[in-house]
């Protein structure tokens, strides 16, 4: 078993890969998930990040002796930035999105309209690239996405994916921490 002082020694350099798929269940563990080349979404650009923020309610009495501080809302964001992708990529990222490939092989996206709007959730999994550490999140993109074309950079496609509870617990994020393991 590892000290906590060796953890607090440890850091993480660097970025990883996305991966995605329609969410239905969780699997009982994560490692066909990520070992999937199916489930890679695009090679990220940028990195990631996670953002757990929260809203509270707060109140005191006027002497200030009673003082309330309660938690009344919890919203995780996992950001991301992909450089390689195609119009199933911007399907999975866009829920009004319809994609069709015709017999030259010219594949058409059309996004927009909310008649076309589907309510499909993912589960949506960061892992860093030593596969040690793994952000798992279910949810969709709820930001919409931007994308730049450039002359001097590559076309790198921002998107944002608010989670939902994954579990009967509410648990909005799993992060696995593989550093300590034994192999």
């Amino acid at each position: 078993m590892a000290s906590d002082k060796g953890e607090l020694k440890q850091y993480t350099l660097g970025s990883g890969h996305l991966h995605f798929q329609k969410f239905d269940t969780l699997p009982e563990t994560y490692d066909e998930f990520f070992n999937s080349e199916e489930n890679l979404l695009g090679r990220i650009k940028g990195g990631a990040s996670v953002e757990y923020t929260t809203e509270k309610y707060e109140d005191q009495d006027d002497l200030g002796y009673v003082v309330i501080e309660e938690i009344t809302k919890e919203k995780v964001v996992l950001k991301s930035g992909l450089m390689t992708w195609n119009g199933d990529t911007l399907a999975k990222l866009c829920s009004t999105a319809r994609v069709s490939t015709d017999e030259k092989g010219i594949t058409t996206v059309k996004i927009g309209g909310l008649g076309n709007q589907n309510s499909d959730r993912y589960l949506l999994g960061f892992e860093h690239k030593d596969k040690k550490l793994r952000v798992i999140i279910v949810g969709r993109n709820t930001e919409g996405f931007t994308f730049s074309f450039k002359q001097d950079s590559v076309t790198v496609i921002d998107a944002q994916f608010r989670a939902e509870a994954l579990d009967d617990e509410g648990t909005l994020v799993v992060i696995e921490d593989k550093r300590n393991a034994q192999e």
